[in-house]
């Protein structure tokens, strides 16, 4: 076994762990007190929910990743959300987790929500909510109400989603109190289990606001809303009742069309390239690779003798490799940092003497941001998804980048990434650092599914160039205040600096504030993406291509 193996074994196996952490919710006697009341947790009532021997594909799981602790912790952001199969189609599922904070919504809770309603508005895909929180975390009320991406946003996608006929189905297993009553109220369907409760306010805030008395039941049980209120479609006895009832509704849906570039959908052999990713790929990045490669093991192997992989400009700008292929049947079109260092040809009338120069791979030059921004064009025109495969320095620096107009090309590939109209899916397999994150479609750029590994590393710049910048800055701000630091405080600040920057550039950090969707292993990747596709495919609609002012 080498020592890259060894790396990515310790990386996935405490992957496996922290999942196990995560999922566990609020820990072994919460799950047993909601096991008390007869209901199921989360997890259990999603696994009931799916088709059977359908794979739930978890989204945001380490949302909330070691924050609040102040407050307990926030395990999963307090509730469960991805795509799983309901009667042969995918359902976007949303489930309040009671196990934590009684299912209350912290400031990342309804991110996680709003991020959950946001793919599934984007992707036209259903969505069922199971319902089972006891509201807002009223310490952090201030986090949670006011902003435009805060509680309220989540009623609003809520009506967006219904507007564009986007089916919505409702199950109140538990407390749905506050303002979080109106989310199932305003589904097409909403189905409540015996001994739940919704109220806008409970029995005490009730007694405390006007001083009437009354039980739980009579305010707002299953047994009132379904005879006397009217607003409940279907009251069922048990948890097990109710989503059998989820599972009934949602098959009687009509399927809508599936997005043109779906239609042209293969059946599927296997990958062009065996081998295990992590054989390929080095988990601190220090072995060079060709990312061509790694596209072969992603990509399907044509039955008829094409070829898996249809490059383009294959020798033009080659620290970004562009190019057509197969995954699962699903027509993709990939753009892809290259890893290899290259030797560049250059033009005749340079610096005598000198013929060409060497490039590093994953630093994108002037040349490969001008291929790229052309490619998503030629995308976009074929009507093809598009898969960014991000291990990505930044752009390149210096005078001669500069006088090749590197801001300028670099801007038209941004410009290209910002108004593309195809799905975009971005998998970050390393570096995503500076400029380079937005212009390989970055969070910030919309993708419809933003994956990381467990090496990646997300932030301004790296480590290392960080902690020395900062510490550049902490260092004259003491000279300013008329001290001089030693050697030896000088090395300890660096290690403190470098240890914080270190802790923000892990994925989990990054995925704890929803900057990526999910940490996969990079074994997963063809199947996720496969899954991403499936998705992604519920959307018939694409909207017209307008770039603006685009750079020439």
């Amino acid at each position: 076994m080498t020592q890259t193996t060894s790396a990515w074994q310790d990386a996935l196996d405490q992957l496996k762990a922290d999942l196990a952490r995560v999922r566990a919710g609020g820990g072994s006697k919460a799950a047993q007190r909601q096991h008390d009341k007869g209901r199921l947790t989360a997890r259990e009532r999603i696994a009931q929910l799916v088709d059977e021997g359908a794979f739930f594909n978890e989204l945001m799981t380490f949302a909330g990743w070691e924050m609040y602790q102040e407050a307990g912790g926030c395990p999963s952001g307090g509730t469960v959300t991805g795509i799983g199969t309901i009667e042969g189609r995918p359902w976007m599922i949303v489930a309040n987790d009671a196990t934590v904070k009684a299912g209350a919504f912290f400031p990342i809770t309804a991110k996680k929500v709003i991020r959950a309603q946001t793919i599934a508005l984007e992707n036209r895909l259903p969505v069922v909510y199971l319902v089972d929180s006891a509201g807002v975390y009223l310490p952090m009320q201030d986090e949670i109400f006011p902003d435009q991406d805060d509680f309220g946003r989540v009623f609003y996608l809520n009506a967006r989603l219904s507007a564009l006929g986007v089916p919505q189905i409702a199950a109140i297993m538990g407390n749905c109190v506050a303002g979080g009553a109106y989310l199932p109220v305003m589904c097409d369907t909403l189905i409540m289990t015996e001994g739940s409760g919704l109220y806008l306010a409970g029995p005490a805030l009730v007694k405390a606001a006007i001083g009437q008395v009354v039980g739980s039941e009579e305010l707002g049980g299953a047994s009132m809303h379904a005879e006397i209120a009217g607003t409940v479609d279907y009251k069922e006895k048990t948890d097990e009742d109710a989503l059998k009832r989820v599972r009934g509704l949602a098959g009687m849906y009509a399927q809508g069309e599936v997005a043109p570039w779906a239609r042209r959908r293969r059946e599927a052999g296997p990958t062009a390239s065996q081998g295990a990713v992590t054989e390929l790929v080095s988990f601190d990045g220090s072995k060079p690779y060709d990312v061509r490669e790694l596209i072969l093991r992603l990509v399907d192997a044509p039955q008829d003798g094409t070829s898996p992989f249809n490059e383009f400009k294959a020798d033009y700008g080659q620290t970004i490799v562009c190019g057509f292929g197969r995954v699962g049947g699903f027509p993709v079109a990939f753009v892809a940092n290259q890893r290899t260092v290259i030797k560049k040809k250059l033009k005749s009338g340079g610096i005598p003497g000198l013929s060409s120069r060497i490039e590093v791979g994953g630093v994108i030059y002037a040349d490969a941001a001008d291929k790229a921004a052309r490619f998503i064009l030629d995308a976009n025109q074929a009507g093809v998804p598009l898969v960014f495969l991000s291990d990505v320095t930044g752009f390149m620096v210096g005078r001669d980048s500069e006088q090749e107009g590197i801001i300028r090309r670099g801007a038209k590939m941004v410009n290209a990434v910002s108004n593309s109209v195809v799905p975009k899916i971005t998998i970050i397999t390393g570096g995503s650092y500076g400029a380079g994150n937005y212009a390989m479609n970055g969070k910030a750029y919309a993708p419809r599914f933003i994956f990381a590994w467990p090496s990646a590393k997300y932030a301004v710049m790296s480590g290392n160039a960080a902690a020395k910048t900062l510490l550049d800055i902490q260092l004259a701000a003491l000279k300013r205040a008329g001290h001089e630091p030693d050697d030896e405080e000088l090395q300890e600040l660096y290690a403190q600096i470098k240890a914080k920057y270190d802790h923000e550039l892990d994925p989990k950090y990054a995925a704890a504030r929803l900057w990526v969707d999910e940490i996969i292993a990079p074994d997963e990747t063809r199947e996720r993406l496969i899954r991403a596709l499936e998705a992604c495919a519920q959307n018939p609609v694409q909207e017209e291509l307008r770039v603006g002012v685009f750079q020439v």
